[in-house]
């Protein structure tokens, strides 16, 4: 060793894209933006087109890829057919006709700013996606994720997401026949082209679903049995980039295709939830560098040559767009309300529209100018989809108010969205009761762990497991916030949660604690919010079933009783969930 320092560009691209990432996404979350936000930003400082510090670009781009992967590994792990199919109706037609209109207002766009055909397509698939990032944390900020409303914007972006990997699957096929770079074919070579690259999407999707769904479960409880958490994680990661990677160089279909399958194969296991908590991570920690990259390819000059392109494209993610989206919900029979949910849930545009940008450009098909717009636009319309979601409600109670035409039609929507809501209650219970056995315990490990139920006689514990629905929840994870209503009793089997009392200071409740049972009692909305610390099981007892349960075993209700009351007392007045 001579002692002196040596060039590292990957550790100087790591810290430097996560340590201005960290500072930036901090200083936006304490402005109530995005963290999104600074982690773009942050590119932009440790990009060539700043001065200071310039990170490795070749780099960064590798890294970013690792992120696409995991990125797309999570919405394929979060997939559900189940939650698609509830919302079929509004979702899959809305999004479909959604993303043609966008794309058709784009491609007009492009044409009036001067660009050819093919630009102008690129310029509208870009726009007419919105993040899923973005609108998860938006929904979970408002406590909306669980909503009906939330629902539908979820099976929205489900559905365009799909429509977005099938885009960047043949986008490529159709590349040099739309004028971009490489050899043009002809019309019959093109059919032949389209149907080999969807013949191997077909072939390498159904040998992964098919063998994965049954190899992948088994594997994972193999590894879970060792006890090993570091041999867990491996295996998830290894299986996400490892189907990833065979799909881009056995099937020669992207990396993000692949991805996406290795999420819909691992949900499959009973492990599903915890793999998502162990991949979680890795998956942050790279989705960040991967908003950083972007942000890297960012010239903020386009602001300066370009001003009323960027002003165009703006106007289509934060106006046309959702008046587009808003008028399909409303033609399609549901309220007012749920049009603007998710119109506004697609105010803004994110990964998938810098995925295709970029790709645009690689193909020789897009300007980069114009990818420099959508970077642009993409941080103006996630700057302001925060604030439009506060005009939901006032616009909402405007529109449908008395005298107004559309309060007529209000009545109707509103009962086919109660229609709605129960058949989501009624797949979500019916789900829910799809676990083994070992999931819901033994009467005599569920008396060992739980005090209250020690002295309870077999046949009661019996009729009490009946009622239990498992749930499990990630590391951060939010399961109620202050004011939300108490329909739900909380049995904590593993992992530990966070309880924030309103006096600004925390209590930790760890596996064999109840919490949730104060609010449930008295009736009142919850007054703390709680947040999972680490992977968590829970067995939960619904607000009407804990009723019924207690007026054949009155006990438990005094135990919870008295249990509430010394907390209230410990909390010196002060409820707490």
């Amino acid at each position: 060793m001579d002692g002196e320092t040596h060039a590292t560009p990957l550790i100087v691209t790591i810290v430097a894209g996560l340590g201005f990432a960290f500072l930036l996404g901090m200083i936006a979350a304490k402005l109530r933006l995005p963290p999104i936000v600074g982690y773009l930003l942050a590119g932009v400082v440790v990009g060539p087109h700043t001065p200071g510090l310039v990170a490795d670009g070749e780099l960064a781009a590798e890294l970013a890829e690792i992120g696409v992967i995991l990125l797309m590994f999570g919405v394929g792990l979060h997939f559900s057919i189940g939650d698609l199919w509830a919302v079929r109706r509004v979702a899959i037609t809305g999004a479909i006709a959604q993303i043609l209109l966008a794309t058709l207002v784009g491609i007009a766009v492009g044409l009036l700013g001067g660009w050819d055909l093919a630009a102008g397509l690129v310029l509208g698939l870009s726009v007419s996606v919105a993040s899923t990032v973005v609108l998860l944390r938006a929904l979970d900020e408002r406590n909306a994720l669980a909503s009906v409303d939330g629902r539908i914007a979820i099976g929205w972006l489900i559905v365009e997401d799909l429509v977005m990997v099938l885009t960047l699957v043949l986008l490529p096929a159709f590349g040099a026949w739309l004028g971009g770079d490489g050899e043009t074919l002809g019309l019959s070579a093109l059919a032949k082209e389209l149907g080999l690259t969807l013949l191997r999407v077909i072939v390498f999707g159904a040998v992964v679903l098919l063998l994965g769904v049954r190899f992948v479960p088994w594997l994972l409880r193999q590894v879970a049995r060792t006890g090993s958490r570091e041999l867990f994680t491996l295996a998830v990661l290894g299986l996400a980039l490892g189907i990833a990677f065979a799909a881009a160089e056995l099937a020669g279909v992207s990396f993000a295709l692949g991805a996406f399958l290795a999420g819909i194969v691992l949900s499959k296991s009973e492990l599903s939830h915890r793999a998502a908590a162990e991949a979680l991570p890795l998956q942050n920690a790279f989705a960040v560098l991967f908003f950083v990259s972007v942000g890297m390819l960012f010239d903020y000059r386009v602001l300066l040559e370009e001003p009323l392109g960027l002003l165009a494209v703006v106007f289509v993610i934060v106006v046309a767009k959702p008046v587009i989206a808003g008028l399909i919900v409303v033609l399609l029979g549901y309220p007012l309300r749920s049009a603007l949910v998710v119109g506004v849930s697609l105010a803004q545009i994110g990964e998938f529209s810098f995925i295709l940008a970029s790709l645009g450009v690689a193909l020789g098909l897009f300007p980069e100018e114009g990818r420099d717009l959508v970077l642009a636009a993409a941080l103006l319309s996630i700057t302001v989809n925060s604030f439009l979601f506060k005009l939901v409600e006032p616009l909402s109670r405007w529109l449908a108010g008395p005298g107004r035409p559309l309060a007529r039609r209000e009545g109707r929507a509103r009962r086919r969205m109660g229609l709605l809501r129960r058949s989501l209650r009624q797949q979500r219970h019916a789900a829910a009761r799809q676990v083994s056995p070992s999931q819901l315990r033994s009467q005599a490990e569920l008396a060992r762990l739980f005090p209250l139920l020690r002295d309870m006689s077999e046949e009661r514990l019996d009729e009490l497991i009946g009622l239990f629905l498992p749930r499990s929840a990630q590391p951060g994870e939010r399961l109620f916030r202050t004011g939300d209503r108490a329909d739900v009793l909380y049995f904590i089997l593993e992992g530990s949660v966070e309880v924030e009392l309103p006096q600004g200071h925390a209590v930790t409740l760890h596996s064999g604690e109840i919490f949730g049972e104060m609010a449930l009692l008295s009736g009142k909305r919850r007054s703390a919010d709680v947040v999972a610390l680490d992977y968590c099981q829970f067995l939960t007892l619904t607000s009407d079933n804990f009723d019924a349960f207690a007026r054949l075993h009155p006990p438990l209700r005094e135990r919870l009783e008295a249990l509430a009351n010394a907390r209230n007392s410990h909390n010196q007045g002060g409820d707490r969930d």
